[in-house]
């Protein structure tokens, strides 16, 4: 059976922890920072770990999430 090919695009955006939890930034940290609040600007700092339902969804784009 051949190797399962590893979406690009996802291999760049998450990464997975050592238990299985898919780790990602934040969204809306691209452009028009203007116009958000310093508090969603201080909590969209770093990663956090998604949800169980889009974890599951992103984890079939990754040969090692199974």
């Amino acid at each position: 059976m051949p190797k399962m090919k590893t979406k690009s695009s996802a291999k760049k955006r998450f990464k997975i922890t050592a238990t299985g939890k898919i780790k990602a930034a934040a969204a809306g940290k691209r452009h028009g920072m203007i116009k958000r609040s310093n508090k969603f600007l201080r909590d969209a700092r770093g990663t956090m770990v998604l949800s169980e339902p889009d974890a599951k969804i992103v984890k079939k784009f990754l040969p090692n999430g199974l």
